[in-house]
C-alpha cells in the first residue's frame, strides 16, 4: 500500500497527489511514468511522474478527473492509500544541452514537461515556453515554471488569458519573428501534438513529444500501447513515451485512442450510479 501524502487541487479537473513511494522516487528520471490500481479491483492506469524527491522518498502525479479510475483516485484523502504503485516505467528523456529549446504544454501535458523543460535550465539551456488552454481557469504550474523560463507565453481559446488563440499560433509568431530554437518539447492532448509537429515540420525544427496511448502492463507484453513510427510499430511504454514528432502515424493514434470510449462511458455511469 501507497501513503497519499497531500492532495492538492490545480483546478476544478486536476489534482496533483504526492505518494510515498521510496523505491520508485529512488530511480526516477523526467519523462518517465507510473501505473497504479487505486484499489485491489481495479484498473491499471499510466499517469506521468510530475516531480520525484528521491531523498524524501516522494513522487508526485498530476490527473485529470476524467473517467472511472481517475473519479475513484479523486475520492482518496490526504492519509489514505492506494494498492499499487508500480515504476519508474518507461525510457527516461534523452535531453541534450542545446542552446534554447521551447517547451509547449496542453492543459495536464503541463505536469509531464515540467521535469523535462527544469531538467534543461539545471543543464544550462536557455528554456522558452508556451502553455495552452481552454481558458485561465485550465491553465497550470505556471508559477513553477517561472522559476527557471526565460520567457512564458500563454494562449487561450477563448482568450481569457494571454493571448487569444492555440499554441500553434504563438509558436509561428515566435519563429517567424525570428526567434530561433534549438528544438521544441510538446506534450499535451494528440491533436495538438499533431498540429505542432506538422508547423515545426514545415521550418525544419526538430520536435519531441510524449505519448500516453492505451496501456495496460506497461511493460511491453500485452501490445495495447502499440503505435506507428516512421513506418514501424513500436510500444509506447518500454520504447516510449518520447518519440520524434515528425515520424508519428498520428491519425492512426487518434482511431485507437477513441475505441473503449463507450466502456469507459458506462463504467463511469455504473460509478456513478446512474445504470
Amino acid at each position: 500500500m501507497y501513503e497519499i501524502l497531500s492532495k492538492t487541487k490545480l483546478n476544478n479537473d486536476v489534482e496533483e497527489m504526492v505518494i510515498r513511494a521510496p523505491y520508485v522516487a529512488r530511480r526516477c528520471e523526467p519523462g518517465q511514468f507510473i501505473i497504479l490500481r487505486v484499489d485491489d479491483e481495479g484498473e491499471r492506469i499510466p499517469l506521468t511522474i510530475a516531480e520525484y524527491d528521491s531523498q524524501k522518498g516522494t513522487v508526485s502525479i498530476i490527473y485529470q478527473v476524467v473517467g472511472f479510475t481517475t473519479r475513484k483516485l479523486s475520492e482518496k484523502k490526504a492519509g489514505e492509500f492506494i494498492a499499487d504503485f508500480v515504476g519508474p516505467l518507461g525510457k527516461p528523456t534523452r535531453l541534450h544541452a542545446h542552446k534554447r529549446v521551447i517547451g509547449i504544454g496542453g492543459g495536464v501535458g503541463a505536469a509531464p514537461l515540467y521535469p523535462q523543460l527544469r531538467k534543461l535550465s539545471e543543464m544550462g539551456t536557455e528554456v522558452d515556453l508556451i502553455l495552452g488552454a481552454r481558458n485561465k481557469d485550465l491553465i497550470i504550474l505556471e508559477e513553477k515554471f517561472r522559476t527557471f523560463c526565460k520567457n512564458i507565453y500563454i494562449t487561450t481559446d477563448d482568450g481569457s488569458y494571454g493571448m487569444k488563440g492555440l499554441v500553434t499560433d504563438k509558436l509561428k509568431e515566435l519563429v517567424e519573428g525570428g526567434n530561433q530554437y534549438d528544438e521544441v518539447i510538446a506534450i499535451g492532448p494528440l491533436v495538438m501534438m499533431k498540429f505542432v509537429s506538422l508547423l515545426t515540420k514545415q521550418y525544419n525544427l526538430k520536435t519531441s513529444v510524449s505519448l500516453n496511448p492505451i496501456m495496460i502492463d506497461g511493460t511491453g507484453m500485452c501490445g495495447g500501447c502499440r503505435v506507428t513510427i516512421a513506418g514501424e510499430t513500436k510500444f509506447a511504454c518500454v520504447d516510449g513515451p518520447d518519440f520524434d514528432g515528425h515520424q508519428i502515424d498520428y491519425d492512426e493514434l487518434l482511431r485507437r485512442q477513441g475505441m473503449y470510449k463507450t466502456e469507459e462511458n458506462h463504467a463511469c455511469r455504473i460509478g456513478l450510479g446512474k445504470v
